[in-house]
């Protein structure tokens, strides 16, 4: 009969990393606030045109801040030897957007958002006078 040491336990609970928001642990990464974890095997899962899927994914989440999770994320792909690449970074921009002023850590907006079509004012009515009819 094989023993566990509690000892063994406590060192594969023990996160790698942990962030304000996140926690890195050996079997992957975890939101501490609200459970969400993505799997150490499905890190560097892309979409068919190379863009890295958790950027692009994770922006839709309002609960998750892009300071926090890049340092995360970047943290797992470093412990697990994953290599980052160009498409990270593109795919962090299109998914978070770029900082448009202010000083929050997280105030990003995304890049939908700064080059969606907005519909034009609406114009004034052109005021016509009125003329007396000819009898």
């Amino acid at each position: 009969m094989e023993t566990t040491r509690l000892d063994d336990v406590a060192a594969e609970a023990a996160p790698l990393f942990e962030n304000r928001d996140w926690r890195l642990l050996a079997d992957g990464l975890e939101h501490r606030d609200t459970g969400y974890f993505i799997d150490r095997d499905a890190l560097n899962a892309r979409r068919p045109d190379g863009h890295w899927e958790w950027p692009l994914h994770l922006s839709e989440k309002s609960w998750c801040g892009v300071r926090s999770f890049r340092e995360a994320f970047s943290a797992a792909l470093e412990a697990f030897g994953i290599a980052p690449d160009r498409k990270l970074t593109l795919s962090f921009a299109l998914g978070f957007g770029t900082r448009v002023g202010g000083a929050a850590p997280d105030a990003f907006v995304p890049l939908a958002d700064l080059v969606r079509p907005r519909a034009p004012a609406p114009r004034p009515a052109a005021i016509r006078p009125l003329v007396a009819a000819s009898a």
